[in-house]
């Protein structure tokens, strides 16, 4: 059945599915909207009739869900990825070389991971595994069969949060499996990514309020650490998401910067599309004047291909810098897949 479920609250019942420029339209007028953005910009909004708040939410620290109502199968471990560890690293070093040539100081190399999937499988039994064994403040779960969406987000990182005039960001930049072993260049890449959202918002919010909040906190998740900065402004009257995302999509933690550069490195070196991974995953109720988009990261999504097989999709991947080790890059993928994979899996135990 169509539904969509977040942090702290539940929804069903579907009214309308719009996609891409109108989809942006539609979410900035009327109505409650759950919203998947793909990496490459295409926009599905769905809009739903009932929306009931929870009773509990999920996150670090906070409770747990009960037991899944809907079984999940775990899966074999026969994962393919789309850059193996020789072509990661070789993605690594060219990042490096544009790097010294002066054309990009970061880029975010990514990686889909994929594994084959029943017919039958419902990813319900795999959302309610990961909220009892990942609690994440932006967990999500969006199906809509008519609008082609089948997502189970785990993700850590608020790309947009809207209250009124009020318009967040909260990128994160920065891991490890614990505090000690952040390194300068993990402090260097947040403040980066902070100079360009901050960029990114400025355009539609009011001169003189944007602010940078919170710099480079440290954030526990389970299974690592995490930097994270807090950016805000006051936006200006009459902006609607179209303008919203003009300005600052796709996420600039995901990308790199210069923004327009780093996306050019993401399209010469990686060779699959990202798809909901890095993209926006979250909801709308422009009744309200209120939303919460999620980085699509640590997002899971079912998708069928060409010939039909039905395939279930996981991404990871990691900032580079000058300063990054290629190897130790290939880890930092790794790490941010180990969990996640190890539940759908069955290897690792809520």
């Amino acid at each position: 059945m169509d539904h969509a479920r977040f942090a702290d609250r539940d929804a069903r019942g579907v009214l309308d599915v719009r996609h891409g420029p109108e989809a942006l339209d539609a979410i900035t007028r009327e109505g409650f909207w759950a919203v998947v953005a793909t990496f490459e910009g295409a926009v599905t909004a769905v809009r739903f009739a009932e929306v009931t708040p929870r009773s509990y939410a999920v996150g670090p620290g906070l409770a747990r869900p009960p037991a899944p109502a809907v079984g999940w199968e775990p899966l074999d471990r026969h994962w393919r990825t789309s850059l193996d560890r020789t072509a990661y690293v070789g993605a690594v070093g060219e990042v490096r070389e544009r790097i010294a040539a002066g054309s990009v100081y970061q880029v975010n190399v990514c990686r889909v991971l994929s594994h084959q999937l029943r017919d039958d499988a419902d990813l319900d039994g795999l959302d309610a595994l990961l909220r009892q064994g990942n609690p994440a403040p932006h967990a999500a779960r969006v199906r809509c069969d008519a609008a082609d969406l089948d997502v189970v987000s785990a993700s850590p990182e608020l790309f947009l949060s809207r209250r009124g005039g009020r318009l967040v960001t909260r990128p994160i930049k920065g891991t490890a499996t614990t505090a000690e072993e952040m390194l300068p260049k993990d402090y260097a890449e947040n403040v980066m990514i902070v100079d360009l959202m901050r960029n990114d918002i400025s355009g539609v919010c009011e001169p003189g309020t944007v602010s940078v909040d919170e710099l480079c906190a440290l954030e526990t998740h389970p299974g690592l650490v995490h930097l994270v900065s807090t950016v805000s402004g006051q936006l200006r009257d009459g902006v609607g998401w179209a303008d919203i995302f003009a300005g600052a999509y796709p996420p600039g933690s995901v990308s790199g910067a210069p923004k327009s550069s780093a996306l050019a490195a993401i399209r010469d070196l990686e060779t699959v599309p990202r798809g909901p991974y890095c993209g926006a995953v979250g909801w709308v109720d422009a009744d309200a004047g209120e939303a919460d988009l999620a980085v699509g990261i640590r997002t899971f999504w079912a998708e069928r291909d060409e010939a039909g097989r039905r395939w279930l999709r996981f991404g990871t991947g990691a900032g580079i810098t000058w300063q990054s080790d290629a190897a130790g890059e290939w880890a930092e993928t790794e790490l941010k897949a180990a969990r996640l994979i190890g539940l759908a899996a069955g290897t690792v135990t809520p």
